[in-house]
């Protein structure tokens, strides 16, 4: 719909998405997944909608709430 082919999407959003979708595919709430790992629904909302950023160490313990990985790349 008349994007940029080269469209550089923000990092913020892309983290954001990949929580969301990755919680709702495993039909998590936030509170549940907070609880996981260890952290508030309030910090799982605040990442959601991108007015937090959160730290490497909380990306491990949503990736380990997931039960999944942690991959982070250069690109």
């Amino acid at each position: 719909l008349g994007y940029a082919s080269n469209l550089i999407v923000p990092t913020e959003y892309l983290v954001s998405k990949a929580i969301i979708e990755k919680r709702l595919d495993k039909q998590m709430s936030q509170r549940v997944l907070a609880k996981k790992a260890k952290t508030t629904q309030a910090v799982i909302s605040r990442i959601e909608s991108m007015s937090a950023s959160p730290s490497i160490g909380l990306l491990q313990r949503l990736a380990s709430a997931f039960n999944s990985r942690l991959k982070i790349a250069f690109e």
